[in-house]
């Protein structure tokens, strides 16, 4: 369906999106709260929001809150691979501009980009920096009206302090990934759990007892690695920085070079977001059957170009697996793509994780709403964010913490023996 203010794969499929995001709005209580406050607030009445992130229930949900607080919202996806269409189609049913394809060739996922982008939106939400990278390169003249922003994740902060570096950088930006209740969180313990969601559901093959080969032991790596030894895989893991080297070390793991760990691997996953982390002679020493998928915001991880150029034959296994044959008689198998295989093969990160993430999502636009700041550069999330929300997560399970007496703060502040 395409009009001025949509552009989606079937409007009737709304229902079932309408219960997907009912469900996470259940397990979502962080957001609950700020949406009634929102609600009483209106921070954003009268302001358009430009919103490219992950289109499934959870991101969706977002919307929602941002809405209930007055934005016009104008929404599209982060990757084609990941929008599900029927929560495109539930926010439609909703009232909202939303224009995201699932399976979106490459000309359509940027034509979406610039869809919302014509709304002239005051703020910008963004996952992966793309919608920030084209009001830079084709849609200068946005910019004088645009507040500022917030950035989701890894490798878009990465881009934001690129431009931040060169000058480049016209508006200001707050960097969500690297809050604590995001980082810690979101990239750990939501990446771990939902990459092996997407490869289990999937491939519907037992991680216990493979070789799992983790490409990258940042703050994701750390979170995919950690499952795969619950799981009961043996970990190996590759890095290029030897800090966190020998902290894979201690944490039980071997580390080696890619090279070497391609012959033993049955199991790959790239969380990096660098490219080129697997290539052509990486996949010539790989074993029959072994299984490659990328967990990094792009699908440039693995060479997926050269490794279709190589293939004597390709089949397509099941859903979101395909088969190349290479010239030692070797299979090999991709998954999603070789694009973000928790979300393109899943649906992302739990609930209760992208509660705290979106929280910080949602307040910090609130803080550029009411307070923007008036240098274009990267901001860190105000301590006081990341308080609020740890405050409410801990709410939230029935949790609660001590706090220090006058004389233990006392304490804590002398310099006295």
């Amino acid at each position: 369906m395409e009009n001025k203010t949509y552009r989606i794969r079937d409007e009737k499929l709304y229902a079932s999106g309408l219960n997907k995001i009912e469900w996470v709005r259940r397990n979502m209580p962080i957001l609950n709260g700020i949406e009634e406050q929102f609600r009483i607030e209106q921070p954003f009445l009268g302001k358009r929001i430009a919103l490219s992130v992950h289109l499934e229930a959870k991101t969706a949900y977002l919307c929602k809150v941002l809405r209930a607080g007055g934005a016009e919202m104008f929404v599209t996806g982060s990757n084609p691979l990941s929008t599900q269409d029927d929560v495109a189609a539930a926010l439609v049913h909703e009232g909202m501009s939303v224009y995201a394809l699932h399976g979106a060739s490459e000309a359509e996922y940027f034509d979406c980009l610039r869809s919302v982008l014509n709304a002239g939106p005051d703020l910008i939400i963004d996952d992966g920096g793309d919608l920030v990278s084209m009001l830079h390169s084709e849609r200068t003249d946005l910019i004088p009206k645009i507040l500022g922003g917030c950035e989701e994740t890894t490798t878009g902060v990465h881009r934001l302090k690129s431009m931040e570096r060169d000058g480049a950088l016209k508006f200001p930006m707050f960097d969500v990934n690297d809050a604590q209740c995001k980082h810690l969180f979101d990239n750990r313990y939501g990446t771990g759990q939902s990459v092996f969601d997407g490869i289990d559901r999937t491939t519907n093959l037992i991680v216990a007892g493979k070789t799992v080969v983790v490409a990258g032991y940042g703050w994701c790596g750390k979170g995919v690695a950690m499952r795969a030894k619950g799981l009961g895989a043996r970990v190996i893991v590759t890095e290029i920085d030897p800090v966190k080297a020998i902290e894979a070390v201690m944490d039980g793991f071997t580390v080696m070079r890619m090279e070497d760990a391609a012959p033993l691997g049955d199991l790959f996953i790239t969380v990096t977001g660098m490219r080129d982390v697997v290539t052509e002679p990486h996949m010539n020493a790989m074993k029959n059957g072994a299984i490659l998928c990328n967990a990094g915001h792009f699908d440039v991880e693995i060479d997926v170009k050269r490794l279709k150029e190589i293939a004597l034959e390709t089949r397509q296994m099941k859903p979101n697996i395909v088969g190349y044959r290479l010239k030692n008689g070797n299979w090999l198998y991709l998954l999603a793509e070789g694009r973000l295989v928790n979300l393109a093969s899943g649906d992302g990160h739990p609930a209760e994780i992208m509660d705290m993430s979106f929280a910080i999502q949602a307040l910090c636009a609130r803080e550029i709403a009411l307070h923007a700041p008036k240098t274009a550069k990267v901001y860190a999330v105000p301590d006081s964010i990341d308080a609020f929300v740890a405050e409410r997560k801990l709410a939230s399970i029935g949790a609660a913490v001590d706090t220090l007496s006058d004389a233990q703060k006392d304490y804590a502040n002398s310099w006295k023996v």
